[in-house]
């Protein structure tokens, strides 16, 4: 299982929030670049990276760094999410050297918008889905659609997506666990991978995800922890390699 580090980019600084609070965030780095390269060293295989301006705005604001740190780390295969709300900004990605564009938003409000993009960049595309009780929300978290988490996540296998990254908003940034329950559920119910994301805050929590791996958990995304400290990210890595070898 792949532990993969969050870099969540606001106003080109490298930040958390908690629960999706864009006033409630905290700097961690002025250089995402070299906070990329902390996480390369440490023995990261994938970067996730969050335009948090461009979820807000609806379009790509850091995106200059984003592609920084793709030809920074072309060996490193990066998935960024925040903002892509068009085939433009999905293409514009691709060709700066990211691996995957996650979906978020634009799935939820127009479902053909993903079918178009599987087919058009078979392999590339991800969904996103934050949830909170099992209905999505979007806009940020700003807002709790009507949408159930599992009927939308195998609408989207339908589709050809290569992954769901589920997020249990109540807990993102907390430090207070993931909710391994829904993860197992929605993993359960379709066939395609999924990474868990939010409440990652030990190696407890690494060993807990690590047990129900074989449910169709491949990788599990880690923020606030490994900056913070209460998670060093390689021993994490190394865990998970040991406990799902």
């Amino acid at each position: 299982m792949l532990l993969i580090p969050a870099i969540d980019l606001k106003d080109g600084k490298c930040v958390r929030l908690r629960q999706g609070r864009m006033e409630d965030s905290t700097v961690f780095s002025d250089d995402p670049v070299a906070t990329a390269g902390r996480w390369v060293e440490a023995g990261a295989r994938r970067l996730h990276l969050v335009d948090l301006n461009g979820a807000f705005d609806g379009k790509p604001v850091n995106g200059e760094i984003i592609r920084a740190i793709a030809e920074t780390y072309p060996d490193i295969p990066i998935q960024v999410g925040g903002g892509i709300r068009d085939e433009e900004t999905v293409q514009g990605y691709l060709d700066a050297g990211v691996q995957y564009v996650i979906i978020g938003t634009k799935a939820v409000n127009a479902p053909h918008f993903i079918n178009d993009l599987c087919m058009e960049y078979p392999g590339h595309i991800i969904v996103g889905l934050d949830a909170k009780e099992g209905k999505v929300a979007i806009d940020g978290w700003s807002k709790l659609s009507k949408h159930d988490v599992i009927d939308l996540a195998r609408h989207f296998e339908n589709d050809g997506v290569e992954a769901i990254i589920y997020t249990d908003i109540g807990r993102d940034g907390m430090m207070t666990g993931v909710n391994v329950d829904a993860t197992v559920k929605l993993a359960r119910a379709i066939t395609i991978p999924v990474i868990a994301s939010g409440g990652i805050s030990s190696l407890d929590d690494v060993r807990t995800l690590c047990a129900v791996s074989g449910e169709g958990i491949s990788g599990a995304i880690t923020g606030r922890a490994i900056y913070e400290g209460s998670l060093d990210f390689s021993e994490g890595q190394r865990l998970a390699d040991e406990l799902t070898k």
